[in-house]
């Protein structure tokens, strides 16, 4: 069930192991599946610093759109963001913070 958005076929292994679990042997709040600590990412970082000087150098890159465009597009996305999370709380239903 919580794997439903992501699509069932990348969750085949899991399928594969539950057919061996019995269903008595589980419990609400059991641990069924780890992630290991090293592979998650903080949420927020403290500084995001990038030189295409190497990739302009030795591949002939150029960016397609400016800096203020890129900036654009980012605040347009974040507005969308914003509005999608205000109609879903003025429906009554629980939107998440990402703004922590």
């Amino acid at each position: 069930k919580s794997f439903g958005p992501m699509g069932r076929k990348n969750f085949a292994p899991l399928r594969l192991c539950a057919r061996y679990i019995e269903k008595e042997s589980l419990k609400e709040g059991d641990v069924i599946v780890r992630v290991d600590p090293r592979y998650f990412r903080p949420t927020e970082v403290d500084t995001l610093l990038g030189d295409a000087s190497k990739a302009k150098e030795k591949l002939g890159w150029e960016p397609e759109i400016s800096f203020e465009e890129m900036v654009d597009e980012m605040v347009l996305e974040d507005l969308k963001l914003a509005q999608r999370d205000y109609m879903i709380k003025k429906a009554g239903f629980r939107a998440f913070d990402y703004n922590e």
